[in-house]
């Protein structure tokens, strides 16, 4: 095998790496919503512990990054690659951080009833697992029009955490009772809605691969 050879397996291997990356926080993602909706306790522990997972294969992840770059010495874009191979690490390892956080909001609660059976949270988080998965693909297929199609999802995550703080302001008004649950609620929200920025930040890697150009798709 020649050395090129050898570095594109290199490069494919890292995208198998940051796709497995990508499936194990959906999966954190999919498991803290879940474990809010149930009030299941114990699995809301079980994402909080699941955690050091993810950061372990990040840390691999950069690790590999900067070997690539160290002994290969890329340039154009296969240096590209490795670079946004590395963010998007970076901000697939947040949204698992992210999906801990919704956890322990969940923990905090304990076991007290939930002021309403929930519908908007659990959507913004199917948005968000969506959104993961079209990115990773994205990455992976080199696909900047699926980037940014993905991007463009993050504009209903937003609106529906809006419409999430609007209502539980009204809880909280005509009951001060709600407050501290409406408060972990609020913030459960708030951390869907970062999740949903981070994916777009996952879409401007797909595209630096493609053009070398630096977009802004948070707007």
């Amino acid at each position: 095998m020649n050395i090129r050879q050898s570095f594109q397996n290199s490069l494919e291997e890292l995208q198998e790496k940051v796709f497995e990356l990508g499936k194990k926080v959906n999966y954190q993602v999919d498991a803290a919503m879940k474990s809010l909706a149930n009030r299941d306790l114990e699995l809301a522990n079980e994402v909080v512990t699941g955690d050091l997972k993810i950061n372990e294969l990040q840390a691999d992840i950069e690790e590999n990054c900067m070997l690539l770059i160290a002994t290969q010495q890329p340039f154009a874009k296969d240096l590209r690659k490795i670079v946004a191979a590395f963010k998007i690490s970076i901000n697939l390892e947040r949204i698992g951080d992210l999906a801990v956080d919704v956890a322990k909001q969940n923990i905090r609660t304990g076991e007290q009833k939930l002021l309403k059976p929930l519908v908007d949270l659990p959507r913004m988080a199917e948005i968000v697992q969506d959104m993961v998965l079209k990115g990773i693909e994205a990455y992976k297929a080199e696909d900047q029009e699926a980037a940014k199609a993905m991007a463009a999802m993050d504009d209903k995550v937003d609106e529906l955490y809006k419409q999430v703080f609007r209502e539980l302001l009204v809880f909280m008004m005509e009951d001060p009772k709600t407050i501290g649950q409406a408060t972990y609620l609020i913030f459960v929200g708030r951390f869907l809605e970062r999740m949903g920025d981070c994916c777009t930040n996952i879409a401007e890697e797909v595209v630096y691969i493609e053009t070398g150009d630096r977009v802004d798709l948070n707007l």
